[in-house]
């Protein structure tokens, strides 16, 4: 008897261990995964690999970069929900993948407002709308005018994207009809866009600078509240005509909750310390990106907002995917 107490005693004290929160000090003993729903190589995975990398000189720790790509970004989602609160196991998400996705389902296969815990935006861009040069408009005036005399098909990224989702709230301010083309990849959209497969989309600004300045693809108009200081020809969409509408790409930091309330708060210094830097900064305002870096309770404060306003455009729009 005296022995099988002492082998309970022992499970005891292993399981209180095992158990035992992580110490905010003591973090991280050993390599840290970050999950990216997403493909590598694309802008998110970027930004991602760039936190990535402060993260681990500043801390002396791999931090490491595990993309999990696949169903409009739920399975990285849900691996990251199912890892341990312990803060070796964060994701890193369009901000559309943690507001949206889950009102699109009848049963939402996790709800992010409780699953999830923001620990920052890092970066915040704006959408172009653009055009093939085959398709004779050159105002968002008259795309509305051309769609509402015939058929108009528009590439997305598939149900929730930021492509699809800038669409279809512009769509539903201004009256038109048109046709959503998923794809499943940037690429795919992007040579179905430069050949003129599909006329027009909203896509990155700075993904489509390039063939702007080529030709190949026609501006005509910003997503965000103010023009983009790389094509400052190209109006907003509230100049041409819906001051109502504004639309901004987000990606954002998160863990699996609840994280131990020391470990968050050092977690969000060390984030928002690397998305500030002056050297990151200059990287990414290049590209039409601004760095944010704000606070969990700021990111947690942003993420009901989105929800809710997002609520409304799925309902009106009958965006489902179920």
């Amino acid at each position: 008897m005296r022995v099988g107490a002492l082998v309970l005693a022992a499970g005891l004290l292993l399981s209180a261990g095992l158990a035992a929160p992580v110490r905010a000090d003591d973090y991280p003993s050993r390599p840290v995964k970050i999950i990216v729903p997403l493909a590598p190589g694309g802008p998110i995975d970027t930004v991602a690999r760039s936190v990535a990398q402060t993260l681990s000189e500043r801390l002396n720790e791999s931090f490491v970069v595990e993309n999990r790509p696949g169903a409009g970004g739920n399975i990285g989602i849900q691996a990251a929900i199912a890892a341990r609160p312990d803060g070796y196991t964060l994701l890193v998400a369009a901000g559309s993948m943690v507001t949206v996705n889950a009102l699109l389902y009848r049963k939402p296969p996790f709800d992010p407002l409780k699953d999830l815990q923001p620990l920052s935006i890092l970066t915040v861009s704006s959408q172009m709308l653009v055009v093939h040069p085959s398709l004779p408009v050159a105002s968002l005036k008259e795309l509305v005018a051309y769609a509402r005399k015939g058929r108009l098909d528009y590439a997305t990224s598939g149900n929730g994207s930021p492509s699809h989702l800038a669409m279809e709230y512009l769509r539903l301010l201004a009256n038109f009809p048109a046709t959503p083309v998923p794809y499943r990849g940037l690429s795919a959209l992007m040579i179905d866009l430069l050949s003129g497969q599909v006329k027009t989309g909203f896509v990155a600004t700075s993904g489509v600078l390039p063939y702007l300045r080529e030709g190949k693809l026609r501006g005509i108009a910003i997503s965000s509240a103010q023009r983009s200081p790389l094509a400052e020809d190209v109006p907003t969409v509230a100049e041409s005509g819906y001051p109502e509408f504004e639309f901004d790409s987000y990606v954002v930091m998160l863990a699996p909750a609840p994280l131990p309330a020391d470990l968050a708060a050092r977690l969000e210094s060390e984030i928002r310390r690397a998305v500030t830097l002056p050297e990151f900064e200059q990287k990414y305002r290049a590209r039409d990106v601004v760095p944010v870096g704000n606070t969990g309770a700021e990111a947690k404060a942003w993420m009901v907002r989105e929800t809710a306003r997002w609520a409304k455009v799925v309902k009106a729009a009958h965006i489902h995917a179920d």
